[in-house]
């Protein structure tokens, strides 16, 4: 849950946000498990989930990691895409600063 209330308010201070789920996380943006998720003492994820959807933020999904547990494009809640490793070297190096969970 707190790397997507990171990038929420990341977003609301005006930066250039993309989310980027790899290892296990990629489960986090199949439709339906965040309805199942809540941190200790934190907003349930659906809840953040939404915030970051209507924020208009990327979530993108590591493609090797989607594919080692049979995620498919079409399993992905809104906002979500495939993206490989290219993708998420050059938007790292496209920003000055990163943040990583």
């Amino acid at each position: 849950t707190l790397p997507f209330i990171a990038a929420k308010s990341a977003g609301d201070s005006g930066h250039d946000v993309v989310v980027w789920l790899w290892n296990e996380a990629v489960n986090l943006a199949r439709e339906g498990v965040a309805d199942h998720v809540t941190g200790v003492n934190l907003t349930p994820l659906s809840d953040v989930l939404m915030a970051v959807q209507l924020a208009g933020i990327p979530i993108w999904v590591c493609s090797a990691c989607a594919v080692a547990r049979g995620i498919q494009a079409e399993d992905l809640v809104a906002g979500a895409e495939i993206k490989g490793m290219p993708d998420y070297i050059a938007a790292v190096a496209q920003r000055e600063r990163n943040v990583a969970f």
